[in-house]
């Protein structure tokens, strides 16, 4: 009988397209379970953008049950309105798996390129192209098919499953 399986939710924090991805880890072994991309309404105002975020990303949790969840940490912005909208989504991103009461694990996004290709600065096309072939399954998510901020997601979610104890390892 192997390790049970530890459920990892993926984060790719942005403000007009928030990436997600659930894979299972059991030992070695990667499983594809869901993957997205929730989007706001650039028209709406911050606060309206914001809880839509808050509250999908909510909904994921509660419906897929992920035991700890990883966020990519923010690359710097020369625009520095940019850069804090993206912050501020980004702190949705921490919150809502925090609030859940989840672990929540930060990788920089050159780690994440590094794990998944062996290049710290891969192309999303490269990231995407790995995903798929280290999860076979997500290659047919979706009507549209892996979209780039979900491939990104399932990248942090791997990387995460590669460089942190799952928690019942730490708990064991």
């Amino acid at each position: 009988m192997g390790a049970p399986a530890i459920r990892i939710l993926g984060i790719d924090p942005g403000l007009r397209n928030m990436g997600w991805g659930i894979i299972d880890v059991a030992g070695s072994r990667l499983t594809y379970v869901a993957s997205g991309t929730i989007h706001s309404v650039a028209s709406d105002d911050l606060c309206g953008r914001l809880r839509k975020l808050h509250e999908e990303l909510a909904r994921i949790i509660a419906m897929h049950a992920p035991h700890e969840a990883a966020v990519e940490e923010t690359f710097v912005n020369r625009d520095p309105q940019s850069a804090l909208k993206l912050g501020q989504a980004r702190g949705i991103a921490l919150v809502v798996p925090a609030l859940a009461g989840l672990p929540v694990a930060e990788y920089a996004a050159n780690l994440v390129k590094k794990t998944v290709t062996g290049t710290g600065h891969a192309e999303k096309a490269q990231i995407a192209l790995m995903v798929k072939m280290l999860l076979p399954k997500s290659a047919g998510a979706g009507a549209r098919g892996l979209g780039a901020d979900a491939a990104d997601a399932l990248a942090i979610a791997i990387t995460h499953a590669h460089h942190y104890k799952p928690l019942s390892v730490r708990q064991a």
